[in-house]
């Protein structure tokens, strides 16, 4: 694992309580953390300090969780890091769960951290929404997807060179797509996290707009998937 350098990108939309805990975890834990602030009415840079271990990126305005991660990735590339490791900015994701994902590192490889929907406050749309989700990205990916929502993720860089379009949640979907077909593999560990009480929890997913930003990654895709493998005689 020695040859990979895996820097922390955190998105961060609107969350001036949680994302100084945030970052105090991941750079506790040892991680090179880029922070990027996708418009958010309170500032990043107005709450932390940058320093040799911490690097803010400031989007004038909300452009998207998408845009936001490549935005970290291009950053990550620029100090010589092979790898991202995403971590939302609601305090959801645990650093100490990382050393499960960095255990399946490799050069070219998407890890996905499988979160633990089995505690009671989960509410039903949510566990709805994540087997919706993973139906459509096993049938578009080939791999058996069992979080496709989740944002705690391994990234090689290698999906700078990825033609996606997408720019918010359903970025997210578009990367693990364009990442198989360029035969590329989706690994998926389980990991724990926290899930807060409905009363705590700050969430900017739409879940009529984004469910349906994602279901069109899916239909955009699909048919040229299919005109691709009638010319190749592979369907």
């Amino acid at each position: 694992m020695n040859e990979y350098k895996v820097a922390v990108v955190v998105p961060t939309f609107d969350n001036p309580t949680t994302i100084q805990d945030v970052v105090y975890d991941t750079v506790k834990h040892g991680f090179v953390t880029i922070v990027v602030d996708d418009g958010s009415a309170t500032k990043v840079q107005d709450i932390l300090r940058p320093n040799e271990k911490l690097h803010i990126i400031t989007h004038k305005q909300n452009i998207g969780k998408g845009i936001a991660i490549t935005s970290g990735a291009k950053k990550a590339q620029q100090l010589g890091f092979t790898h991202i490791l995403t971590i939302d900015g609601d305090n959801q994701h645990q650093a100490d769960q990382a050393d499960k994902l960095l255990a399946q590192i490799d050069k070219n490889s998407i890890i996905i951290g499988n979160r633990n929907f089995d505690i009671d406050h989960v509410p039903f749309g949510s566990r709805f929404g994540r087997w919706f989700s993973n139906f459509w990205a096993s049938w578009d990916t080939g791999f058996d997807i069992e979080d496709s929502l989740s944002g705690y993720r391994l990234y090689p860089l290698s999906i700078l060179n990825l033609d996606i379009v997408s720019c918010r949640f359903d970025w997210e979907m578009e990367v693990i797509v364009r990442h198989s077909e360029t035969g590329a593999k989706i690994k998926q560990v389980d990991i724990s996290c926290y899930y807060p009480q409905v009363e705590h929890r700050v969430s900017h997913f739409h879940k009529l707009k984004d469910t349906l930003a994602i279901v069109w990654v899916h239909v955009r895709i699909l048919p040229i998937k299919k005109i691709k493998r009638v010319f190749s005689g592979t369907s």
